[in-house]
C-alpha cells in the first residue's frame, strides 16, 4: 500500500506505536536488505506486531527508478484499542514512500563539522536498538542548531554516556582500536553499524563524551549516507572545538563501510 493519508486514530500517529526502516535502493535493488529485515523483525517481536511478509515489504521496489533512491517503510499497529490499551486483534498498517536520493559526496571527502547536544536521551532498555516511530528526542536535539555548516549533533544518555548522533551511529579509533557506543540502554542500532560489527573488530563500549578528545579519528555513519569522517567537533556551550585531519585511517573504515552500499571505496584527499 502506497504512501496514502493516515487516519487520526492510527496508533502510529497517535502514540508512535510502530516501526520504520529507511533503505538505500540502487537500480531497484535494496542495500543491506537482510539487515533491515532483521531489525524490523526484532522490533515486531518487541512490540508484539506480526512481521509483514517479505514480498509485501519489497513490493515498492518494482517501481524504483534507475539510480539511487530511498525506500521508507512504516509499520504501525493500526487503529483501535481504548487509550493506550492495544486492540485485542490488531490490524497493522503498512505504508511506504520511495524518493530519489543524491548523497553528499563532499562530506565523504572533506569530513563534517558536528556538535554535542544538550538534550539527553532517556534510558529504556526494552526499546534500545529499535527504529520505532517515537523519535521526539531526536527532533528536539536537531532543533538545537540552525547553522548549515554543522552536519550532525552527538547525543548522550541521561547518565552522560555517548550513544549516537541524531540520525547516525558514532564510531571512533583510540589507541589503534575501533570503538562504538554500546546500545543496550537506548539509541538506534543502525544496519550499517551491524554490518561493520560483523566485518571488523569494533568494540562496543560505555564511554563519556570526553573519550573523543583522545581519539585518532571519528566517524558518523548510516545505511543511506554512508560514512562521514568528523573534521571538527564543537561543544554544546561554545567550548573550543576538537579537530581532526582527514587521512588514511579515515579512508580505511570508509572503504569497508561503502562497499556494501555501492558507494566509492577510494576517496583520495
Amino acid at each position: 500500500m502506497g504512501a496514502g493519508g493516515w487516519p487520526l486514530d492510527d496508533r502510529g500517529v497517535a502514540y508512535g506505536d510502530g516501526l520504520f526502516e529507511t533503505v538505500l535502493v540502487r537500480d531497484g535493488a535494496p542495500r543491506l536488505w537482510e539487515a533491515h529485515l532483521a531489525r524490523l523483525a526484532r522490533g515486531c517481536q518487541v512490540l508484539g506486531l506480526p512481521m509483514p511478509a517479505e514480498h509485501r515489504l519489497a513490493a515498492p521496489l518494482i517501481d524504483a527508478p534507475p539510480g539511487l533512491a530511498v525506500l521508507k517503510l512504516m509499520l504501525t499497529r493500526g487503529s483501535g484499542g481504548r487509550g493506550y490499551a492495544s486492540p485485542a486483534a490488531p490490524a497493522p498498517r503498512l505504508r511506504w514512500q520511495l524518493s530519489p536520493f543524491v548523497p553528499d559526496t563532499a562530506r565523504w571527502k572533506a569530513g563534517v563539522r558536528v556538535r554535542h547536544c544538550r538534550l539527553r536521551l532517556g534510558i529504556q532498555p526494552v526499546l534500545a536498538g529499535l527504529k520505532h516511530l517515537n523519535r521526539l528526542e531526536n527532533v528536539l536535539a536537531r532543533g538545537e542548531w540552525a547553522d548549515a555548516d554543522i552536519a550532525e549533533g552527538l547525543l548522550c544518555d541521561s547518565e552522560d554516556r555517548l550513544v549516537e548522533a541524531t540520525c547516525m551511529n558514532l564510531f571512533w579509533q583510540r589507541e589503534g582500536r575501533l570503538e562504538t557506543p554500546r546500545l543496550d540502554r537506548c539509541g538506534v542500532a543502525g544496519t550499517l553499524r551491524a554490518v561493520l560489527l560483523e566485518r571488523l573488530p569494533i568494540a562496543e563500549v560505555d564511554a563519556a563524551p570526553g573519550v573523543l578528545a583522545s581519539a585518532e579519528a571519528v566517524w558518523l555513519g548510516n545505511s543511506v549516507q554512508g560514512l562521514w569522517p568528523v573534521a571538527r567537533l564543537d561543544g554544546a556551550g561554545g567550548e573550543a572545538p576538537q579537530r581532526w585531519t582527514i587521512g588514511a585511517v579515515h579512508r580505511r573504515l570508509q572503504a569497508v563501510a561503502h562497499a556494501p552500499l555501492g558507494y566509492p571505496t577510494r576517496l583520495d584527499n
